[in-house]
């Protein structure tokens, strides 16, 4: 990939900056917050409400604010190098009618800035048929109306990239699986396989027996996003990449993970239990939340997998942690694990290295 490609116009290359995180108190955009933060940058965080005592000590710098006013948006994106789009409407609600026009108002502000705007990318974009594995020149032909929402937002921001040079925009795509992790958001692992709060008793499985599911560790994500822009000076305006994450190649191998990490801390093995796909037929009609689950079913039904070859040659290799550590600082993180046995199962490893 050629720096060629890049507009010329676009703020300096700096390996740090100022970066805007729309969604910083959610699961990606705090993940990502976090990770810039570690890697030397400073991180501007709009918020409609006023940070919880433990988000003002985060090192984020908390603007007063939403995403949906244009004005205020640009205004938090002064001096920006980095506008992270991570966030949704308030609740969820309106998706359709706002998700764009949000979209918009990050990509005027990256124009003014001259900024890089990064997206975090979703699976909904492909069609059930689509060759498998996915890769990023795949024909986006989605089934449902979220995922044709998500097709024209990537759309918009393609244009956005292809402007003349004096309104630049340069855009970068990450497009991963199912999000896990210590702070994951509204998740399919934290919502529907586990209850945080406790040690689960049992572990739900969506998956219909059989089929393959892509999972995605939130810090894995981050560090492939952040590792990105530092290359930003190297790649396209518009540079799209998929990760290859954690293939759980037949439905069951997140659960067993699960199962593995319980007993290893000492704690009963949760049972495996097919997910209540019925029951979420059945409530459907009275929350929208759990008809877009249903609409998204066929993702169970069949396996979807990324290539992440791409990604590869330009990083190298793809950030990855185990497998039963993700899910051990997943757990841990969701409160499903109590602190005597994390503190004892680290001692005895402690000992076991010794």
């Amino acid at each position: 990939m050629n720096s060629a490609h890049t507009p010329a116009s676009l703020t300096p290359f700096c390996n740090t900056g100022t970066a805007l995180v729309l969604g910083a108190s959610g699961g990606i955009g705090g993940e990502v917050a976090r990770q810039l933060l570690a890697a030397g940058w400073q991180v501007r965080g709009l918020k409609r409400e006023p940070p919880s005592s433990a988000q003002a000590r985060s090192g984020i710098a908390w603007l007063r604010g939403d995403a949906l006013d244009g004005a205020a948006l640009r205004q938090a994106a002064q001096g920006c190098q980095l506008i992270v789009h991570a966030v949704n409407p308030p609740g969820y609600l309106r998706w359709a009618e706002l998700v764009l026009p949000m979209l918009e108002h990050s990509i005027a502000a990256a124009r003014e800035q001259g900024a890089c705007l990064l997206l975090p990318g979703t699976v909904y974009n492909y069609a059930p048929d689509a060759a498998m594995p996915l890769r990023e020149d795949t024909p986006q032909q989605p089934p449902s109306r979220k995922g044709a929402i998500r097709v024209e937002m990537e759309r918009h921001l393609q244009e956005a990239a292809s402007e003349p040079a004096e309104r630049p925009c340069q855009v970068l795509i990450v497009r991963a699986g199912d999000f896990f992790g210590p702070q994951p958001g509204n998740s399919w692992f934290s919502q529907g396989l586990i209850q945080p709060g406790q040690p689960p008793s049992r572990v739900l499985l969506p998956s219909t027996p059989g089929v393959g599911h892509q999972w995605a560790f939130l810090p894995d994500v981050a560090r492939t996003m952040v590792a990105l822009v530092q290359r930003r000076a190297e790649l396209p305006a518009f540079a799209s990449f998929h990760m290859a994450g954690h293939w759980d190649a037949d439905g069951r191998q997140m659960g067993e993970a699960i199962q593995r990490v319980m007993v290893q801390h000492g704690l009963p093995k949760p049972r495996l239990r097919a997910f209540p796909w019925w029951l979420m037929r059945l409530l459907a009609p009275f929350k929208a939340t759990l008809r877009e689950m249903q609409e998204m079913r066929y993702l169970w039904r069949q396996p979807v997998r990324m290539d992440n070859a791409r990604l590869r040659a330009v990083l190298g290799e793809e950030p990855h942690t185990p497998l039963d550590e993700a899910v051990a600082q997943s757990l841990r993180g969701l409160g499903c694990l109590p602190l005597a046995a994390a503190v004892a199962f680290h001692s005895t490893a402690a000992g076991l290295k010794a």
